[in-house]
């Protein structure tokens, strides 16, 4: 069993070497490359077969790799937050999409962030808690609370956007701008349509909602 592991071993290594770049590489590398081949062995097609499942292989992986990106985002923002006890979770997301505006109602606010509304309401107590944001009457809709980002929350977002410029910047990876720029003309392309869904068709089962494709 041994003997088998390190012959497997010294085997991944040759293969890796013959593809690394001139002066070889080193051990973090490699272990990058061993976690590549893991991952594209993992493919979807091969669970579909072995279960006899009618299912849409590529859109499958696609849902896969933007799940695995979601989490992998949540964690280089948590980190990136350390340092700024006063944004928590999604916080930073609803103090950025407020610097765009003036004041938006609550509902505005959680709708733009494509929440549900009693996640949308506890993330911005919070934010009001921490005195980020400040609430006040809607004078059109009595029955509306609007929304404005205070001088602290101003100051926390300037802070917080250096940080969460370098999780940007990490969450590209290795792609080159050509790449960058098709995935950027696609993921809009994607969140276009999905804004009209649950804009209009959120309480549409998915039957209905895949007659939009």
């Amino acid at each position: 069993m041994e003997l088998n592991l390190i012959i497997e071993t010294l085997t991944q290594l040759d293969n890796y070497l013959k593809g690394a770049p001139s002066g070889g590489g080193n051990l973090d590398d490699f272990r990058l490359y061993l976690n590549q081949k893991a991952y594209e062995h993992e493919n979807p097609h091969n669970l579909t077969e072995k279960f006899d499942l009618d299912v849409y292989d590529l859109e499958n992986e696609i849902a896969k790799q933007v799940i695995l990106l979601g989490r992998y985002s949540k964690q280089l923002i948590r980190k990136s937050l350390e340092n700024h006890p006063a944004l928590v979770n999604e916080d930073f997301t609803y103090l950025f999409r407020m610097m765009d505006y003036d004041s938006l109602t609550k509902m505005q606010l959680i709708e733009k962030n494509a929440h549900e509304k009693q996640t949308g309401i506890e993330i911005i107590k919070r934010l009001v808690k921490n005195g980020l944001f400040a609430e006040s009457p809607d004078e059109h809709d009595k029955r509306s609370t609007r929304i404005t980002v205070t001088p602290k929350g101003k100051k926390v977002f300037r802070e917080s956007m250096q940080d969460i410029t370098v999780v940007s910047k990490i969450m590209c990876g290795q792609l080159d701008t050509k790449e960058k720029e098709a995935l950027l003309a696609s993921l809009k392309k994607l969140n276009t349509f999905h804004h009209t869904v649950y804009c209009n068709f959120k309480n549409e089962d998915t039957a209905e909602i895949l007659k939009l494709i």
